[in-house]
């Protein structure tokens, strides 16, 4: 029963949830911990924290330590069934459809959403900003954080922040866990799928589809829009640059996990078996983030009650907002302002989400209709 719980709620976001990783934490944030309380702020940071450093799908991973969390490995699978199967379901349809569907309508739907995705992030902003950066070192390690990825933009800048604010923290955040936490170990069992999995892919002939996007899963850091020129390096040349092109777009536009484009090449790569090519991608795109959240969670979980530990987890929480700051005006805000009347949408939704009286799912379609309207008249 609680896994079938986790699966709707997570099915439920996967249909909303615009606006790419940043905008996803911020969802779940709003949902798991201010409504729904499946965990408190402080499990919540260590998950978040734990997630940063994986490679992988940074926020699809932080869905499945939400729902091994609340029903274990079941919640686990199901989390990730939930939040990809609507991303999925429409990523096969954009590769068997995209030619009929242009037109100035889906445009003014996209344009609404992104006006949605720059609310809910700055909402993300807000609320993780009073959260984790209560004081002047904690404040400025998110600033920094801001500023050096708005000059040099890139994964090597967010992971040397995310290292150097985890060693700061570690040395000047130390502080000690109310509650202490039972450590856990590695679980080897999952580890040893990770690497059995992949030598598996790369060893057998015939399975290259699996290898690849199997590969692309295990080696990207940084979420969704770092594994857009891996895949293209490991498949682009098959399906073609218009096609990659389209499917990239796609997939900014799609609620859920930018990790669905995988869905989308799948398919076009077995044309005789769209679905089942789309399946095996995603399956194995997402299997190397899944296995290392199951490996390490426990571990982790123990060893953020240690002082330097927690310590070193505060100052990668403030670094996460900073890295939110960085995407809220870059992609974010500069891909969905271009003008006053967007600017005025932005401001009004952000006023009515703060508000806290407008459900989410009304402020989507309404975003949505606005955008469609304003295009087309």
């Amino acid at each position: 029963m609680q896994a079938w719980r986790v699966f709707r709620e997570f099915f439920l976001l996967g249909w909303i949830s615009f606006g790419g990783p940043a905008a996803h934490v911020g969802y779940f944030h709003r949902r798991f911990v201010t409504s729904l309380g499946w965990l408190d702020e402080d499990e919540f940071a260590r998950l978040l924290a734990l997630t940063q450093f994986l490679p992988g799908p940074a926020s699809s991973q932080l869905g499945f330590a939400i729902g091994r969390h609340h029903a274990g490995l079941a919640g686990a699978v199901a989390a990730f069934l939930g939040f990809t199967l609507p991303s999925f379901v429409i990523m096969v349809l954009v590769a068997l459809f995209a030619a009929q569907w242009a037109g100035d309508g889906l445009d003014g739907v996209v344009r609404g959403l992104k006006w949605l995705a720059v609310v809910v992030v700055a909402d993300a902003v807000w609320n993780m900003g009073r959260r984790f950066c209560p004081d002047t070192l904690t404040r400025g390690l998110a600033l920094a954080t801001a500023v050096s990825l708005w000059w040099w933009p890139g994964i090597v800048t967010q992971l040397l922040a995310l290292l150097l604010a985890a060693a700061i923290g570690a040395g000047r955040l130390k502080r000690t866990v109310e509650s202490v936490l039972e450590s856990g170990a590695i679980r080897v069992r999952p580890l040893a799928l990770f690497v059995g999995f992949w030598l598996l892919f790369t060893l057998v002939g015939g399975l290259w589809l699996l290898r690849d996007f199997y590969s692309a899963g295990a080696l990207v850091f940084g979420g969704g829009h770092v594994v857009l020129p891996l895949l293209q390096g490991f498949v682009g040349d098959r399906v073609g640059t218009d096609a990659f092109l389209t499917g990239y777009a796609a997939a900014q536009a799609v609620p859920g996990p930018m990790f669905s484009l995988a869905a989308y090449l799948g398919a076009l790569l077995m044309p005789a078996a769209p679905w089942s090519g789309a399946a095996l991608a995603t399956v194995a795109i997402f299997l190397p983030g899944f296995l290392l959240v199951w490996a390490l969670a426990d571990a982790w979980r123990g060893l953020a009650g240690r002082p330097a530990m927690a310590g070193a987890i505060a100052g990668v929480n403030a670094a996460v907002v900073g890295l939110l700051l960085a995407a809220l005006y870059d992609p974010v805000f500069r891909s969905a302002v271009a003008g006053g009347g967007d600017l005025a949408m932005v401001v009004v939704g952000f006023l009515l989400l703060r508000s806290g009286k407008v459900p989410l799912l009304w402020l989507v379609v309404g975003m949505a209709l606005l955008g469609w309207a304003v295009t087309a008249f």
